[in-house]
């Protein structure tokens, strides 16, 4: 009897550990909720989208634009005349100019003469295409960026580049300048449209020391087509030479052959470009025999 009940308590002991260790063992076979937790969400891409979309820069600041409080700083870049001739030599500077006459155009380059209503101005050998060149007319209006130069006396622009402004100004009388001849105001008014009145011409001499009224070129090496050399003086005696530039008034011109045909004693009336070189050298545009 104790046998068959020892071994019967043994079988449902055994029968008991068995069933327990099955359930014991079973949850390490299936995912736990903590597993699931853990593994990657359907939301995560999501949120990493947007932190790469706030990390870029939004279209306000990459097309960011000037505001209009910006705009005006060109126009303030503009140069009075008193800012021009205050500037120094050298510096860059910028004009809203008129053309009242230019030099013959060469290689991409052309010599203006231009004028404000406060001023003028001289530029030299401004970039410009020949086409470009046909418009540069009397009174076109351009806006020039270049820097200020000067050579021996002659305050310039030089380097310069320019565009095209609406609007034309002309200026129509010449100032006459001649009781400031041998006077230090005069360079006040270099580059300007001036006149000269009731001087006479003086005599040069040329290469064989005869006295003539005119000389081709400074020196007299020229030949008809070059530069017109001619001296005048005024009633005090005070000799000046004044200068027929023939790359703005050519041979064929009016004024060109007026001064080939002047004589020593001519009373003469004068107007042109207040030019410099080494003190006044006018570019004379037009004279007037009395």
């Amino acid at each position: 009897m104790k046998k068959k009940t020892v071994l019967a308590m043994i079988l449902e002991m055994t029968v008991v550990l068995a069933a327990c260790g099955t359930e014991a063992q079973a949850p390490a076979t299936e995912p736990t909720e903590v597993a699931e937790a853990a593994a990657p969400t359907e939301e995560a891409p999501a949120e990493n989208a947007e932190a790469t979309e706030a990390a870029e820069p939004t279209e306000a600041v990459a097309e960011a634009e000037p505001t209009e409080a910006e705009a005006p700083a060109e126009e303030a870049d503009i140069m009075s005349h008193a800012d021009y001739i205050a500037a120094a030599v050298d510096d860059a500077v910028t004009v809203d100019v008129y053309v009242q006459a230019t030099q013959s155009w060469w290689e991409d380059k052309i010599t203006v003469y231009a004028a404000d209503e406060d001023g003028a101005y001289f530029i030299y050998n401004m970039a410009c295409s020949e086409e470009d060149s046909e418009k540069l007319t009397q009174g076109a209006h351009i806006l020039v960026n270049g820097f200020k130069g000067e050579w021996s006396g002659e305050v310039e622009i030089v380097d310069a580049t320019f565009e095209f402004l609406d609007g034309t100004y002309v200026v129509d009388k010449a100032e006459d300048v001649t009781a400031l001849l041998g006077k230090d105001e005069l360079i006040d008014h270099q580059n300007e449209f001036v006149a000269f009145t009731d001087l006479e011409v003086a005599a040069k001499q040329d290469a064989d020391g005869k006295d003539v009224a005119f000389l081709y070129n400074w020196d007299g090496s020229g030949e008809p087509g070059s530069d017109l050399y001619f001296d005048v003086q005024d009633a005090d005696g005070n000799v000046y030479t004044f200068t027929v530039e023939s790359y703005l008034c050519g041979q064929d011109t009016d004024v060109y052959k007026a001064v080939e045909g002047l004589n020593i004693g001519d009373k003469v009336d004068l107007e042109g470009f207040l030019y410099w070189y080494e003190g006044v050298n006018p570019h004379i545009t037009a004279v007037t025999v009395k």
